[in-house]
């Protein structure tokens, strides 16, 4: 029996993470609803990304999608076609002395901003909202979450990040917020969620990052 995710009127990125998580609890065939079409564009996608099927088809007011696995009738023609396809290429190929080893070291994500991108300030707030709700919903959570200048204030009493905040903090990333940044902004005594640091912290927790995310 499909396990069924309702996702009609969730703003991104909702739809995606409620599928997957619905994939990795129940497992396969999950059917998502969806009520436009970026929505459902974005959960095919990721059901390819995990190697599945994704069939959409029109409802009232929406898409229904049903992810399952792919058939073997058309796992082996891929299969097929990709060793062709290899076998063509190869031959051609230089030979690669050494592969590039993936960088050492904790995962950081800095927010200096209380928007993503530029642009509109309104989109760029709710984009932000959805940026720190899917960090907590990443199978490895960042070891380190650095909050500065504009992004201060996402770690503060009233903004609508604090509880996803406290969700990363739970789950064992270190939140800390420039305490200059507090100041400049009147928010020194408002601070929800981590502790406050220095920009002394700052550059030493970024220069020994394997990875820096910044949205």
């Amino acid at each position: 029996m499909a396990t069924i995710v309702d996702a009609r009127g969730k703003a991104c990125p909702q739809p995606v993470i409620d599928t997957k998580n619905a994939i990795k609890e129940q497992g396969t065939p999950v059917i998502t609803m969806v009520d436009n079409d970026i929505a459902r564009q974005n959960v095919e996608k990721m059901a390819r990304q995990m190697g599945l099927n994704a069939e959409s088809s029109e409802i009232d007011g929406g898409w229904r999608i049903l992810i399952q696995p792919v058939s073997s009738d058309v796992l082996s023609a891929v299969m097929n076609d990709a060793g062709e396809a290899l076998a063509n290429i190869l031959p051609d190929l230089d030979p690669v002395p050494c592969c590039t080893p993936a960088p050492a070291g904790p995962t950081v994500v800095v927010l200096s901003s209380s928007c993503m991108g530029t642009g509109d300030d309104t989109l760029g707030a709710a984009l932000m909202k959805g940026f720190v709700y899917a960090l907590t919903q990443l199978d490895e959570a960042p070891a380190t979450v650095l909050l500065y200048n504009g992004g201060a204030k996402l770690s503060c009493e009233g903004a609508d990040t604090v509880e996803d905040l406290k969700v990363l903090a739970q789950n064992g990333t270190e939140i800390l917020t420039c305490g200059t940044c507090l100041n400049h902004y009147g928010l020194a005594d408002k601070l929800a969620v981590g502790s406050v640091t220095n920009m002394y912290v700052i550059a030493e927790t970024m220069a020994n990052a394997g990875k820096v995310i910044r949205p």
